[in-house]
C-alpha cells in the first residue's frame, strides 16, 4: 500500500507540475470596425422561399480586428474602397466611409503589423480590402480559396485576393475547423452552406466570454427564427446543418453571438476604438 501511495504522490506532483509549466493564452482584444452598409437591400434576395414580403432593410458590413499577444490578426475585410462616398443603385445601394487601413491608423496599426487575414467566404462584401494585407497568411476555407484562384462560383472577384492567388503564396486552405493560434482562444468552425468553405469565428474573451462572429450563417436576425436560406447559398441542407451547429454552439458556451449584417447584433460589441476583451 505504501508503495502505490508514494507512486500516486509522483503521479500527481508530475501532473501539477506539467499543469503549471502550461501558460496560458496571451489576453485577447476585439475591435469591431465598420467596412460599408447596404442601403434598402431587398431581404427577399436573402430567402429561396420569398419570406420577407418585398421588404426592404439597411444591413451593415463589419470587419473586425483581434489582438493575441502581440499579434494582429483582422477578419473579413467588408466591401472595396471603391465604394467610399457613393451609392450605387445596382443591385442595391452600398456605401463605405473609411477604408479599413484608416480605422486601424486610429489604433495604432499598420498593414505590416496584420499577421492573418480570416475571412470568413469568398463574397465581395468579404474579401474587399484584403489586399491591402499582403504581407499576413491567408486564412479561408480550402473550396472557397480554390475557387478563387479558378475564378469561378458565384460573387467570386479574384483580384480581391491578388496576393495570395499562386499556388505558393502564403494562404492556407483551410479544411474543417481551424485553431488559429494553437491555444484555443480563437477558432475558425466549418459551417458549410453559403459558400462550400464557409467559416465562423469563434473568440474566448477572457471577459465577456466566448463571441461567435456569424460571416454569413446568417444575414439578419429573422433569418435565425425563419431558418432563412437565401437562393444563392451553395447547399441549402449544409446550410440548415450549418444553422443548427451555430445555435447549439451559442447556446452550450452560452456565447454573445454576432450576425456581422445585422446592425443590432453588431452593437452587442463596442466600436472601435474601444475594445471588447
Amino acid at each position: 500500500m505504501k508503495t502505490i501511495g508514494w507512486a500516486m504522490a509522483l503521479l500527481l506532483a508530475a501532473g501539477g507540475a506539467a499543469h503549471a509549466e502550461t501558460p496560458p493564452p496571451p489576453a485577447l482584444k476585439l475591435w469591431r470596425l465598420d467596412c460599408g452598409t447596404m442601403l434598402d437591400a431587398p431581404l427577399d434576395m436573402f430567402s429561396d422561399t420569398l419570406a420577407y414580403g418585398g421588404a426592404t432593410a439597411e444591413l451593415t458590413v463589419s470587419c473586425y480586428l483581434i489582438k493575441h499577444g502581440e499579434q494582429y490578426m483582422i477578419w473579413d475585410t467588408g466591401f472595396g474602397t471603391e465604394y467610399i462616398g457613393k451609392a450605387p443603385e445596382e443591385p442595391f445601394r452600398i456605401t463605405v466611409q473609411r477604408s479599413l487601413v484608416d480605422q486601424l491608423a486610429d489604433l495604432g496599426v499598420t498593414p505590416d503589423q496584420v499577421s492573418i487575414v480570416g475571412i470568413s467566404h469568398n463574397h465581395g462584401d468579404h474579401v474587399g480590402q484584403a489586399a491591402y494585407f499582403p504581407k499576413a497568411k491567408l486564412l479561408l476555407g480550402a473550396a472557397d480559396l480554390e475557387a478563387m484562384r479558378a475564378g469561378t462560383g458565384w460573387g467570386v472577384e479574384p483580384q480581391r485576393l491578388a496576393p495570395w492567388l499562386a499556388p505558393d503564396s502564403n494562404a492556407e486552405g483551410v479544411t474543417g475547423d481551424k485553431d488559429v493560434f494553437g491555444d484555443g482562444s480563437v477558432t475558425m468552425l466549418a459551417m458549410p452552406g453559403h459558400t462550400e468553405g464557409h467559416h465562423v469565428l469563434l473568440v474566448r474573451l477572457a471577459k465577456m466570454g466566448p463571441v461567435l462572429l456569424s460571416g454569413d450563417q446568417y444575414h439578419f436576425r429573422a433569418q435565425v427564427e425563419n431558418r432563412g436560406v437565401p437562393p444563392f447559398n451553395w447547399n441549402r441542407a449544409e446550410t440548415l446543418a450549418s444553422h443548427d451547429r451555430f445555435e447549439r454552439l451559442a447556446k452550450n458556451l452560452n456565447a454573445t453571438a454576432i450576425i456581422q449584417h445585422e446592425p443590432g447584433d453588431v452593437a452587442k460589441l463596442p466600436a472601435a476604438p474601444q475594445a471588447a476583451e
